[in-house]
């Protein structure tokens, strides 16, 4: 378990996430009780500011079009495999991705899209989007279930760990909203980064923001895929988060990048808390400093 600081630090977390929720409230009301009361010109969304609904968010999501992500590619996936030693071609092909794509977006290319993230897509989502919004998805929840064998942060000696969409209680997150213009190219870069090899499928799910629902496209643990371990015990999620490591780094740095993200966003996991202390303490027994990048 966390250790006493740890509680605090969720106290913390929590009197932050209620302060930009009330924070986010208040403007709603302000902007309610403007339109009513006719005093003043009406402060209506701004349409041409993504973070006009969470003005807080502006300097904790990467630029798009500063984004590494973006200019991602199989063929520099591949090159980085040979350079380690990763002979498996484990990616799908060009091809089947945009038939993925195609098929997963056949009746949702005349409106608006809106994609809910809930790991590292909510800092640094590498497309243009035109809203951001705190989001809650009902029915799913953030597991650590994917078994990372590819080199990425871990292998198939030593995996790693790595979170992924999968059915549960609910789940906390951020909503974006591209264009109906920009789908096209947009979701080339997502289905790029979510849909590189098999390990998740496309799914349409309710997402309820602050003052409605949307139905939002996001990407769910696909439980027939190799990289997929839902029964996973917590001493192997806690062995591969310890020792996985591979060419984007280790597995416990990405699970601090977490935590950290997390609570700038003022997004609670105590899942993320309570893995994070255990693979510490782990780490500990071993004799092994945690790494501190």
């Amino acid at each position: 378990m966390p250790s006493g600081g740890r509680e605090t630090s969720g106290l913390d977390r929590e009197y932050h996430s209620a302060l930009l929720n009330a924070q986010m409230i208040f403007r709603m009301v302000r902007i309610r009780v403007s339109n009513m009361s006719g005093i003043g010109e009406p402060q209506l969304p701004n349409q041409q500011d993504p973070f006009w609904y969470h003005p807080e968010l502006r300097s904790e999501i990467v630029d798009p079009a500063t984004s590494a992500i973006r200019s991602f590619s199989i063929e520099k996936l591949a090159k980085i495999s040979k350079e380690i030693g990763q002979t498996e071609i484990w990616w799908h092909s060009d091809e089947t991705r945009e038939s993925l794509r195609r098929s997963a977006l056949k009746d949702h290319r005349d409106t608006d899209l809106w994609v809910f993230g809930y790991g590292s897509l909510m800092w640094d989502p590498a497309f243009h989007f035109a809203e951001v919004r705190r989001a809650h998805v009902a029915e799913y929840s953030r597991r650590f279930i994917l078994k990372d064998i590819h080199g990425g942060r871990g292998t198939r000696a030593q995996p790693g760990l790595m979170a992924a969409l999968d059915a549960g209680s609910g789940c906390d997150g951020l909503a974006f909203r591209i264009a109906a213009e920009n789908i096209e190219e947009e979701t080339k870069i997502i289905w790029l980064r979510e849909q590189v090899g098999p390990a998740y499928f496309c799914r349409f799910v309710d997402t309820d923001l602050s003052d409605c629902q949307v139905r939002a496209v996001t990407f769910v643990a696909d439980h027939d895929a190799e990289m997929i371990d839902a029964e996973m015990t917590r001493s192997e999620q806690i062995h591969y988060l310890a020792t996985g490591s591979g060419f984007l780094g280790t597995s416990i740095d990405y699970l601090k990048n977490i935590d950290q993200k997390f609570r700038s966003l003022g997004i609670e996991d105590e899942e993320v808390l309570s893995l994070l202390g255990e693979t510490e303490a782990y780490l500990a027994q071993l004799g092994a400093a945690p790494s501190h990048r």
